[in-house]
C-alpha cells in the first residue's frame, strides 16, 4: 500500500497514511527557527510495518530543509536519531548532551 508523509501544520503535526487511512502522527511545537517534536504515535493497526520510521525520516528531512533546528523531547524521535547519526546535526551541539545524542 501506498505510504505518505504530510505537515498537518493546523494540527502541528506531521501525519502518515498507509492505503488513504490515519496511520499515525509526531507532534510538534514551532517556535521561530526551531521544531519540538513531542510524541509519535503509530496505531496498533499498522504497527510492525517500518511506518514509525519512516515518519522520522520525512519529518525531519523536512525540518532539514526548512532549516530548522531540532528538539527531540519524544523518545521515539530521538532514538530513531540515536540510531541515524547523519541527522544528529540538525539537534544544535548546545543541545545534544541534553537529548544524549
Amino acid at each position: 500500500m501506498e505510504q505518505l508523509v504530510s505537515d498537518n501544520a493546523d494540527k502541528s503535526r506531521f501525519e502518515i497514511h498507509d492505503g488513504g487511512e490515519l496511520a499515525g502522527f509526531a507532534e510538534y511545537h514551532r517556535s521561530g527557527d526551531e521544531i519540538a517534536f513531542i510524541h509519535t504515535e503509530i496505531d496498533p493497526r499498522f504497527e510492525g510495518r517500518g511506518l514509525a520510521g519512516g515518519l522520522a525520516r520525512a519529518a525531519l528531512d523536512a525540518a532539514r530543509e526548512q532549516g530548522l533546528a531540532v528538539l527531540p523531547y519524544c523518545p521515539f524521535i530521538r532514538g530513531w536519531i540515536t540510531k541515524h547519526p547523519e541527522y544528529a546535526d540538525l539537534v544544535p551541539a548546545s543541545h545534544r548532551a541534553r537529548f544524549g545524542l
